[in-house]
């Protein structure tokens, strides 16, 4: 088996390990605090289609094959002030949990080497709301291509900072902290032409 084979093998297995830790770990908070847990709204069940009778002259009306099920107990349902609270709990978990999405991004595009062009070199800056994330940069060149990521922490990073990676970050910056004071917060994708 090829090297890159296995690795492409490990990286899948590595993938599917972590998305099960977090299944677990979702579904541990779930059973330790149910409170806080999201619910999940389900359908009553469907109620079978009609059987069909069959009558033929001289005989009594039998029902088709088949078992005639009865419909399910319904839970009593929540009166509309009840539902709206439910839905307003649900909301305020849902927008808890958005603030840590990695959703606001930044991509600044350049020439790393005065030789070539096309802005085939670019720095992305992936952050939430409190500026926690990752910035991703990729440097081209003609024989080859380089790609770094490096982690950030309150709009900033222990590792030193290409100026494209810092321009990157600065303009999620200016994006995020405006939607803090209340303003309107551009969502979107930024990109500059060097």
């Amino acid at each position: 088996m090829s090297p890159t084979l296995a690795g492409v093998i490990g990286l899948t297995a590595l993938l599917v390990a972590t998305l099960a830790l977090v299944f677990a770990i979702q579904a541990l908070k779930a059973l330790r605090d149910p409170a806080t847990a999201v619910p999940v709204r389900r359908k009553p069940a469907e109620q079978l289609p009609q059987q069909t009778h069959r009558q033929t002259p001289g005989t009594q009306l039998k029902p088709s094959a088949g078992p005639v099920s009865e419909p399910p107990a319904q839970a009593k349902p929540l009166t509309v002030k009840e539902d709206l609270r439910q839905l307003h709990k649900e909301l305020d978990a849902l927008r808890g949990e958005l603030g840590h999405a990695l959703r606001h991004l930044a991509v600044v595009r350049y020439d790393a080497f005065g030789d070539m062009g096309g802005h085939l070199s670019w720095s992305t800056a992936l952050l939430d709301d409190f500026g926690n994330g990752v910035v991703l940069t990729s440097i081209n060149g003609r024989s080859d291509a380089r790609s770094y990521a490096k982690n950030v922490r309150e709009f900033s990073s222990e590792s030193k900072l290409s100026p494209e990676e810092a321009e990157a970050i600065e303009q999620l910056r200016l994006q995020v902290q405006p939607a803090d004071a209340g303003g309107p917060a551009n969502e979107g994708q930024h990109a500059r032409q060097a």
